[in-house]
C-alpha cells in the first residue's frame, strides 16, 4: 500500500511541475470529474495529506481516543477542560525541544451546540521572572476540511506549515497557545471560530500546572489564522470577558465573505485565478455547518459536486491544487447562481466580520494586491472598525501577492505583539489604507 501511495505521489507532483512549467497537460482521469474544460485546471484526483498521516506511528484524530467527547459533554462550562496530555513537538519531523501540554476542552459551535477541541500550550525552557509569563496564541491559517490537518496533530508529526514563524515568540520566553480553532469537524470562516480560540485560552487558564491563570495574553493570525483571531477579539466583550486580551495583530484576512465569493467564484485571469479554489473550500465548510442552506446537490452540477465531495477531506496544500482555476460559477445547475440563492448570501454576510467592534488593540495589514483575498473584501470592513471607533492601526503592504504579504507584515506583527506581552502601549491609532490600483483590476 505504502508503495502504492508513492507512486501516485510521484505521479502528481510530476504532475505539478509540468504544469507550472508549461510543458504540457495533464489528462484528467476520467472519473474526477468526467469532463473538466481544456482551459482549466487538468490535474487528475490527487492523494490527500491524511493519506500520507495514515503512514505514521501517530494516530489521528479521528482514530485517536484521546479526542472523544466524554459522555457528559454538555454538563461542562466553555472552557472546561476535558483532558490534558503531554506530546512532543516536531518541526520536520525533528523534535522541538520545548515542553507540550494538550488540551482537549469543551466549546460551541456556530449554533452554540457542546462540542470538544484541542488546544497546544507550548512552553520554552527560558525563565520568566517579574510578571507571569505571557501568551501569544497562535491561530494557524488551517483552512483545511480533515481533523489532520489540525496542530494539535500536525505539531506531532512535524508538518504545521507555520511553525518557523511561531518559533520567534517562544525564543522570546512567551508561552505559545495553538488551537484547533476549526473544531473536531473543520469548518471555517464562521463566528465559531472565535469562540474556540477564546475557549481555548480559557482552558490553559484552568489548567494550574501551567501557571498562566492570570498571563496577559496577544493573538496573531495570517489569512485564515487572523480569521479566527479576530472573530476572537470581536467576541470577547460578549462571550469570554474574563480573557485578557491585550492585542490582536492579523493580516490577509477577507472581512466581507459575500464581495470575496463574488470575486472568487467566477473566472479570474492569470495568478488571481487560483482564487477559485477557496471558494471550493468554502463551500464544502459551510455545508458542514449549514447543510440545509448549502445544498451542493442542487446548487451544482454533478461534476461540481463532485469536486465538493474530494475536498472534504484535504488540507490545504492538496486543497489548493485541486479548486484552483476551477471557476465555481462553470458548475452550476442550469438557472443557479450565487446571486439566485438568497440564504447563502444571509449566511455568508452573517458570518462576515464586523459584527462587533473589538474593545482590544489591533494591527491590520493586507497586500495591495492579494490575489486570494482582494483589498475590496478588506477595506470596508477596515473602514467599518474605524468609524465605530475600533483601537485599530491599519497599513496596506506596498507588495503583491497573499504569500508575500504573510511574511512582510510578519515581522511588525511579532515587534508589536512583543510589546504588548513586555507590558508596553500599543502605539497611536492610524488607518493608512490605499489603493494604488486602478478600480476593477483583478486583486485589487
Amino acid at each position: 500500500m505504502r508503495k502504492s501511495l508513492l507512486r501516485q505521489l510521484f505521479a502528481v507532483y510530476s504532475s505539478v511541475c509540468l504544469t507550472t512549467l508549461g510543458a504540457g497537460v495533464v489528462a484528467a482521469e476520467p472519473v474526477f470529474p468526467p469532463a473538466f474544460p481544456p482551459d482549466q485546471n487538468q490535474l487528475p484526483r490527487l492523494p490527500s495529506e491524511p493519506q500520507l498521516y495514515d503512514m505514521l506511528p501517530i494516530l489521528p484524530p479521528d482514530r485517536d481516543p484521546w479526542y472523544n467527547d466524554p459522555p457528559d459533554l454538555a454538563d461542562y462550562q466553555p472552557g472546561q477542560i476535558v483532558r490534558t496530555r503531554e506530546v512532543q513537538t516536531r518541526l520536520l519531523g525533528i523534535p522541538f525541544p520545548v515542553y507540550t501540554e494538550q488540551i482537549l476542552f469543551r466549546t460551541n459551535d456556530i449554533h452554540d451546540n457542546p462540542i470538544v477541541t484541542a488546544t497546544s500550550v507550548l512552553v520554552p525552557g527560558i525563565p520568566w521572572q517579574g510578571s507571569p509569563r505571557p501568551v501569544l496564541s497562535f491561530q494557524e491559517a488551517i483552512d483545511s476540511t480533515d481533523s489532520a490537518c489540525n496542530p494539535s496533530y500536525t505539531l506531532q508529526a512535524g508538518t504545521m506549515k507555520e511553525t518557523a514563524l511561531a518559533q520567534y515568540w517562544l525564543a522570546q520566553g512567551f508561552a505559545l497557545n495553538v488551537p484547533d480553532f476549526d473544531g473536531e469537524f473543520n469548518t471555517f470562516n464562521t463566528y465559531d471560530e472565535g469562540k474556540m480560540v477564546l475557549d481555548s485560552l480559557r482552558a490553559l487558564k484552568n489548567d494550574p500546572a501551567l501557571g498562566l491563570a492570570d498571563s496577559g495574553i496577544a493573538l496573531y493570525g495570517y489569512s485564515g489564522g487572523g480569521s479566527g483571531s479576530l472573530r476572537a477579539a470581536e467576541l470577547r466583550a460578549g462571550y469570554a470577558p474574563d480573557v485578557r486580551l491585550l492585542g490582536t495583530a492579523i493580516g490577509g484576512t477577507p472581512g466581507d465573505l459575500v464581495e470575496l465569493a463574488r470575486y472568487a467564484t467566477v473566472r479570474q485571469p492569470g495568478l488571481t485565478g487560483t482564487s477559485s479554489f477557496t471558494m471550493w473550500l468554502g463551500l464544502a465548510s459551510f455545508a458542514k455547518e449549514y447543510p440545509e442552506v448549502f445544498r451542493v446537490d442542487e446548487l451544482l452540477t454533478p461534476e461540481g459536486q463532485a469536486i465538493v465531495a474530494d475536498l472534504q477531506n484535504r488540507c490545504v496544500y492538496t486543497a489548493a491544487l485541486t479548486g484552483a482555476y476551477r471557476p465555481v460559477s462553470e458548475y452550476y445547475q442550469p438557472g443557479k447562481s450565487l446571486e439566485t440563492s438568497p440564504e447563502i448570501l444571509r449566511v455568508l454576510a452573517e458570518n462576515s466580520l464586523g459584527k462587533h467592534v473589538p474593545d482590544t488593540p489591533i494591527l491590520w495589514w493586507h497586500g495591495m494586491w492579494d490575489e486570494l483575498i482582494p483589498p475590496s473584501a478588506v477595506l470596508p470592513t477596515v473602514e467599518s472598525y474605524w468609524e465605530r471607533g475600533a483601537d485599530l492601526r491599519f497599513y496596506t503592504v506596498p507588495m503583491p501577492e497573499h504569500i508575500v504579504n504573510a511574511v512582510t507584515g510578519w515581522i511588525p506583527a511579532v515587534a508589536w505583539t512583543s510589546a504588548l506581552l513586555r507590558g508596553l502601549a500599543p502605539g497611536p491609532k492610524f488607518n493608512a489604507a490605499f489603493q494604488p490600483l486602478p478600480p476593477g483590476f483583478p486583486g485589487s
